[in-house]
């Protein structure tokens, strides 16, 4: 008996693609390679306030964003390799479950800077060993902090 599988749509050689609904894989090349960056909603207006916390708490640094999308609203932030992409959202409701989860190389201090900052840290299990936290930005958006091993 042949396992479940779901047939994609062919490439552009009309070949068959095919994913494993067992074993939860698929006969396609891997063409993603990282994340580029991470968006998150905020409510129109509030760009201060973000800035004051991914610069100020998270010790992140602002990217300048392409005059269309600036004309749009929210910001833009970078760290090491990561990037956090502010919206507005009209409809603005945080996300409360969905997150973006950070690591940090020195997570004592950057949560010793949080909870001076009044930035309730809810701890988490650790897990394989590694500390993790949750926090939320200004707008309710929750984050989750790392220790890096």
């Amino acid at each position: 008996m042949r396992p479940a599988c779901l047939i994609l749509p062919g490439s552009a050689d009309n070949s068959t693609l095919s994913y494993d609904l067992v074993l939860g894989r698929a006969n396609i090349p891997t063409m993603l390679t990282a994340i580029d960056h991470v968006q998150l909603a905020m409510p129109r207006g509030e760009e201060e306030k973000a800035r004051a916390f991914f610069v100020g708490l998270l010790g992140m640094h602002e990217l300048a964003k392409p005059p269309v999308l600036a004309a749009r609203g929210g910001c833009w932030f970078a760290s090491g390799g990561v990037q956090l992409h502010l919206g507005v959202e009209g409809d603005f409701r945080p996300a409360r479950k969905a997150h973006p989860a950070l690591r940090c190389s020195d997570y004592d201090a950057m949560l010793k800077r949080l909870r001076a900052a009044s930035v309730t840290v809810t701890d988490d299990e650790v897990l394989d060993g590694v500390r993790r936290c949750y926090i939320a930005d200004p707008f309710g958006n929750r984050i989750e902090l790392i220790a890096e091993p």
